[in-house]
C-alpha cells in the first residue's frame, strides 16, 4: 500500500561523479547527506563512504573528495582512513597536479550593517597545497565572484567563469570568461559570456582546444537553453550548435558529451569535432539527470527513472547501452502504479504537444470518466517526462493511487523541443490555452468528468495554477504551491528579478501603468475567482518570496473565497524537512478528496 511515510522515506541517488578511469561511480542520496560507492565492472552492492556532499575524483581516480560544512576530505575508493583541511568552503575542484586542489570562497564577512547597495560575499580563487594545508589567494578577477572553474584535460590551463555579484540578479546576467595558467600566474580575459552560462567545458575540435557552455539561448535573458562553442582563436564570437536542435540541452560535460532533453524522454549527444553540432549517441527513455563521464569520454554515469521504476545510477559506453547498477528503494516493488499513458495533441493554433495520463492503478480508459487533476510544470523551462513522478511536488502516482486520473501536459514554454518552442513571450496566455486544450481533450475522450476537475502546480505550475483559477471556474479544487500572484513583486523581491521582470513583460519602475505584468497576474484578476484554493508556500523562499502567497491570501480573504493558507518553516523553494513533505503529500489528497463522487 502507497503511503505518504514511504514516499518520503524512498531513498533516492542524486549527482553521480565517475572516476577518470571508469572503475568507480560515487553519489548522494536524498533525503541525508549519505555517499555511497560502487564499482562500475563487478555486480557487488554499493558500499556506504561516509556523510557529505559535493563528491569530485582526483585526475588519478585514486582518491575521492567531498565536503562536510567547511571541510574538505580525501578517501581513497577502497575505504580507508580519510584526510581532512579546513578550507571554509563547499566549491573546489581538485587539480591534475596532486597537491594542489581550486578552492571558490568568499573572504570572511565582518561587515554590520550590511551595505546591501554594495556587491559582497565574491568567491575568490585560492590554491591549496595539500601537503602543508596552506592557502593561497592571488591577486585574480578583482572585483569578480568566481562561478565556475575547470582544467583543460592533461592539466595546465584553467577556464575560469565570473560574475559581477555571487547574487543571480545581477550575477547571472554578467558573466565572463578567462582562462589562468597556475604555473605561471597568467590570465586571458575572453570577454562576456551569455545569461546564465554554466557547465563550462573544453572540448577538442580538429583545429584544437575549444570551450563550450550551455547559456539561455541568445540574445534573450528568457528562453530555452542552448550549447555554445568558443574558440579561442576567436574567443569573441559564441556560436549557437543547438540552434536548429529541436529538443534543448541539460548538462555538458568530459570529451563534449552532453545530455538532452528530447520530448518526454532524454538523450546522449556528442560535440562533433569537425561539425560543431551534436550528435545523438543513444536515447534514454524517460527522465536522465546528472550526467558524468571518464577522462576520454567512452564511458558514462547517470541517474535515471523509467515509468515504472524509481531514480537509480546507470552506468556504460557513452554510445550504450546502459546497465542499471543501484535499487536504492527496492521497498517499492510491490507497489502497482497507475498506468501511464504517451499523449501527443495539438493546440488550438496547430502546435504539436505532448504530455501523460495516469489512471488510477487497476483502471483503463473505458472505466471513465474520472476525476481529473491537472499537474502543470515548473521553470517555465522544465518538462514533464516519461518517469514514475512520486514526489510531494509532483505527486502524479499518489493521487492516482487515491482514484484520480491525472493530467501532465506540457505546453510551448517548456524545453524538450527546442528553442522556439521554449520560447514564452507571454505567461498565462498561450501556455494557459495548452494546457486548456488537453484538457477538453480528454473530456471529449470520455476519460475526464468535466464536473470533477482539479488543477495544481509548483513555482510556475504554481503560477499556472492561480492563473487558470482567474480565467474559469471549471475547477472545483486547486493548490498553488511556491507559485507567483504578481510579476511585478516578484521582479522587485525574488533573487531572479530581471528575468522575472521579462517575464511578467515589465516592472513597477517604469511609469504609472497599468503595466504588462499587471494583465498577466493572477491578483490583477483575484475578484473572479470561484474555485477553492490550497496554498503552500515556505518561509524562507527567496525564488518566489512568501510574500507571493501572502498577496493572494489576502485577496482571497477579501473577497470571500474559500481556501486554506500553509506555510512550512524553515523551508525555502524546495520542501526539504521530512514531516513537512509527509504533511504536503497528505494535505494534498485530502483537498482534492472534494473530486471524488459524494
Amino acid at each position: 500500500m502507497l503511503t505518504a511515510n514511504l514516499i518520503a522515506d524512498a531513498r533516492m541517488p542524486v549527482h553521480p561523479v565517475i572516476s577518470p578511469d571508469g572503475q568507480w561511480v560515487a553519489y548522494g542520496e536524498m533525503p541525508g547527506t549519505t555517499l555511497w560507492i560502487i564499482r562500475t565492472d563487478t555486480d557487488t552492492p554499493p558500499r556506504k563512504l561516509g556523510e557529505g556532499t559535493h563528491l569530485q575524483w582526483s585526475a588519478d581516480s585514486q582518491h575521492l573528495y567531498y565536503t562536510t560544512e567547511t571541510r574538505l576530505h580525501r578517501q581513497r575508493p577502497e575505504g580507508g582512513d580519510r584526510t581532512s583541511w579546513n578550507t571554509g568552503t563547499t566549491a573546489y575542484l581538485p587539480l591534475t597536479d596532486p597537491r594542489t586542489v581550486i578552492l571558490l570562497a568568499p573572504d570572511p564577512r565582518h561587515d554590520d550593517p550590511w551595505v546591501w547597495s554594495q556587491a559582497t560575499g565574491h568567491h575568490r580563487l585560492r590554491l591549496l597545497d595539500l601537503p602543508t594545508g596552506t592557502i593561497h589567494t592571488p591577486d585574480l578577477f578583482p572585483g569578480r565572484h568566481v562561478a565556475e572553474v575547470t582544467e583543460q584535460p592533461g592539466g595546465g590551463t584553467l577556464a575560469v567563469l565570473t560574475q559581477d555579484s555571487p547574487h543571480p540578479d545581477p550575477g547571472v546576467l554578467t558573466p565572463r570568461l578567462h582562462l589562468y595558467d597556475p604555473a605561471t600566474g597568467k590570465t586571458r580575459e575572453l570577454g562576456p559570456a551569455a545569461t546564465s552560462a554554466h557547465s563550462l567545458t573544453w572540448w577538442n575540435t580538429t583545429d584544437g582546444w575549444h570551450l563550450a557552455y550551455i547559456a539561455t539561448t541568445p540574445p534573450g535573458i528568457t528562453g530555452g537553453n542552448a550549447i555554445l562553442d568558443v574558440p579561442l582563436t576567436d574567443p569573441t564570437h559564441h556560436h549557437n550548435l543547438t540552434q536548429d536542435l529541436p529538443a534543448c540541452p541539460l548538462d555538458l560535460t568530459t570529451g563534449g558529451l552532453a545530455l538532452i532533453a528530447d520530448g518526454l524522454d532524454s538523450a546522449i549527444h556528442r560535440l562533433h569535432p569537425a561539425t560543431r553540432k551534436p550528435t545523438p549517441l543513444q536515447p534514454l527513455p524517460g527522465q536522465a539527470l546528472w550526467l558524468t563521464a571518464t577522462t576520454d569520454g567512452t564511458t558514462v554515469a547517470v541517474a535515471r527513472s523509467h515509468a515504472d521504476h524509481t531514480r537509480s545510477i546507470y552506468t556504460g559506453p557513452a554510445h550504450g547501452p546502459l546497465t542499471r547498477r543501484t535499487d536504492t528503494a527496492p521497498e517499492l516493488r510491490t507497489i502497482t502504479w497507475g498506468h501511464r499513458q504517451r499523449l501527443t495533441y495539438r493546440a488550438q493554433d496547430g502546435l504539436e504537444l505532448d504530455g501523460l495520463l495516469i489512471l488510477p492503478p487497476g483502471k483503463t480508459r473505458r472505466h471513465g470518466p474520472f476525476s481529473l487533476i491537472t499537474l502543470a510544470h515548473g521553470g517555465p523551462y522544465a518538462r514533464w517526462t516519461d518517469h514514475l513522478h512520486l514526489n510531494h511536488h509532483e505527486p502524479a502516482q499518489w493521487l492516482a493511487a487515491d482514484g484520480h486520473a491525472v493530467f501532465l501536459p506540457n505546453p510551448r514554454g517548456g524545453q524538450g523541443h527546442g528553442p522556439a518552442f521554449a520560447a514564452n513571450p507571454a505567461p498565462g496566455q498561450e501556455e494557459w490555452h495548452d494546457l486548456r486544450t488537453g484538457i477538453d481533450l480528454l473530456i471529449d475522450q470520455g476519460i475526464a468528468d468535466p464536473d470533477r476537475l482539479g488543477i495544481a502546480g509548483h513555482s510556475h505550475g504554481g503560477y499556472l495554477t492561480a492563473w487558470a483559477v482567474t480565467q474559469t471556474d471549471r475547477f472545483k479544487a486547486a493548490l498553488m504551491s511556491a507559485g507567483i500572484s504578481d510579476w511585478g513583486m516578484l521582479a522587485a523581491t525574488g533573487e531572479l528579478g530581471a528575468f522575472e521582470a521579462a517575464l511578467g513583460g515589465s516592472a513597477g519602475w517604469e511609469g504609472e501603468g497599468p503595466h504588462p505584468h499587471d494583465r498577466r497576474s493572477p491578483i490583477s484578476h483575484a475578484a473572479r475567482i470561484r474555485t477553492p484554493i490550497l496554498i503552500v508556500h515556505g518561509a524562507d523562499d527567496t525564488n518566489v518570496p512568501l510574500s507571493q502567497a501572502e498577496f493572494l491570501h489576502r485577496a482571497l480573504r477579501r473577497h470571500g473565497i474559500e481556501h486554506e493558507f500553509v506555510i512550512y518553516p524553515r523551508e525555502g523553494h524546495i520542501i526539504t524537512e521530512r514531516r513537512h513533505r509527509i504533511d504536503l503529500l497528505r494535505r494534498t489528497r485530502a483537498w482534492f478528496s472534494r473530486l471524488h463522487r459524494p
